[in-house]
C-alpha cells in the first residue's frame, strides 16, 4: 500500500480530521492532503510523530512485508552498535510472532538469537569496560575479575570452569541424529581439540572423512590438530608442510596453514601465509580474517606500529571493496588502529 493511503487509512480509524492530524504533528492541513493524494511526501523528521499519533512502527506506515521486516532488523542489528530499548522490544515482539509463521520460523528464530546475542555482546562490552575500572582501582583485590573473564572471554585456571564439555556432548548430540550432516562434525571437532581430547577427535573425524561432501584438506588439518593434541609436534608440522606443498595455491589450506603455526606461536611463519592467503583470495569483497590475525600477530611481538598499520589495510579493505563507510566494523577498526598507535608511541 502506498504511503498516502496508508496515512489516510490510519486517520479514519483514529477518527482524525485532516486539520487534527495536522494540528498534531505540527504541519499545514494542506501538507496532510498532499501526502493522501501523493502529490508530495511527509520529510522523514515527521514520520516518527505520525507513528506515535496513530500508535503504530514507522515500518507500519509503509505496510512492510514480512521478508522486508526482517530484512530491516537483520540490517539494523549488522549495522548498528547498541539497539535502543523501544527498538529491541518491536524487534523481539514481531520475530516471536513470526516464529508461529512456518515460511519465517527457520528465520525468525535465527533472528531471535541473533538480537539476544547483539545485546549480550552490547552490554558485555560495557560489562568489560566497568569491570577494568574495578581492577585498575584495587588490582590485589578479586572482585570484578570474573565479570571480565565472561564479557570477554578471559583465560580461566580452574579446569572445571574451562573445559568445554556442555558443547561438547551439545554437538554430540547434534552429530548423532544427524550423523550424515557434515558441518556439526567440525564444531564438535573444534571443542574436543580445546580440550585436547584427541582419541574421541579421531574417532569423529573418521566418520566425518566418510561423508560424500568431505573436504580431503579440512581432514588433513584436523590430524595436524590432533597431533598437536597429543604433543606429537613433529607429526603434526610434517601434515602441514606435506599439505601446503600439495596445494601451494589454494587459499584455504594458506590460511589453515597460517592458523596452525599462529597456534603454535611460530608468528613469522603465521604472518607469511596469512598474507599469501590474503594474496590469492579470488573472491571479491575479501574477508578481514587474515589481516586481523597480522595485526594481532605484530601486537603480541610488540610491533604496534606494524599492527596499526595492518588496520590500516582493515580500514581500506572495508571502505573500499565492501564499499562501508558508518559500519560498525569500520569504527571498530578505526578505534582499533588509534590505540595501536597510542601504544606505538608510549614504546
Amino acid at each position: 500500500m502506498e504511503l498516502g493511503k496508508k496515512i489516510r487509512q490510519l486517520r479514519y480509524k483514529a477518527g482524525l480530521t485532516q486539520e487534527q492530524l495536522a494540528d498534531k504533528i505540527g504541519v499545514g492541513p494542506q501538507s496532510v492532503s498532499k501526502w493522501e493524494t501523493a502529490a508530495s511526501m511527509p520529510d522523514i523528521t515527521t514520520l516518527p510523530l505520525l507513528a506515535e499519533t496513530f500508535g503504530v512502527s514507522i515500518d507500519d506506515l509503509f505496510d512492510l512485508s514480512s521478508e522486508q521486516h526482517l530484512n530491516r532488523i537483520e540490517n539494523s542489528l549488522d549495522i548498528n552498535e547498541e539497539i535502543p530499548q523501544d527498538l529491541f522490544r518491536e524487534y523481539e515482539d514481531f520475530l516471536k510472532a513470526q516464529t508461529d509463521d512456518i515460511q519465517n520460523k527457520h528465520r525468525a528464530t535465527s533472528l531471535l538469537a541473533y538480537l539476544y546475542w547483539h545485546r549480550m555482546n552490547s552490554n558485555a562490552k560495557k560489562a568489560a569496560r566497568y569491570a577494568k575500572d574495578v581492577i585498575r582501582m584495587n588490582p590485589g583485590e578479586k572482585d570484578c575479575q570474573w565479570v571480565l573473564n565472561r564479557a570477554e572471554g578471559h583465560a580461566v585456571w580452574d579446569w572445571n570452569m574451562n573445559n568445554h564439555t556442555k558443547a561438547i556432548e551439545f554437538w554430540r548430540g547434534i552429530v548423532e541424529e544427524n550423523p550424515d550432516i557434515r558441518l556439526p562434525y567440525l564444531y564438535l571437532l573444534d571443542n574436543l581439540l580445546a580440550d585436547n581430547r584427541a582419541d574421541e577427535a579421531e574417532e569423529y573425524l573418521e566418520r566425518a572423512g566418510r561423508l560424500p561432501d568431505a573436504r580431503p584438506v579440512m581432514v588433513s588439518v584436523y590430524q595436524a590438530h590432533i597431533a598437536l593434541a597429543r604433543f606429537d609436534e613433529k607429526t603434526a608440522d610434517r601434515i602441514i608442510e606435506e599439505l601446503v606443498a600439495a596445494h601451494p595455491e589454494e587459499p584455504v589450506c594458506l590460511f589453515e596453514a597460517a592458523q596452525y603455526h599462529a597456534k603454535k606461536c611460530d608468528y613469522l611463519k603465521a604472518i607469511e601465509l596469512y598474507e599469501q592467503s590474503f594474496e590469492r583470495s579470488p573472491r571479491r569483497p575479501r574477508f578481514t580474517d587474515e589481516l586481523m590475525g597480522i595485526a594481532d600477530i605484530y601486537e603480541i611481538m610488540g610491533d604496534f606500529g606494524k599492527a596499526a598499520g595492518t588496520y590500516d589495510r582493515i580500514i581500506d579493505l572495508l571502505e573500499n571493496e565492501w564499499g562501508f563507510t558508518e559500519d560498525t566494523g569500520l569504527e571498530d577498526a578505526r578505534e582499533e588502529k588509534t590505540r595501536l598507535l597510542a601504544k606505538a608511541q608510549k614504546a
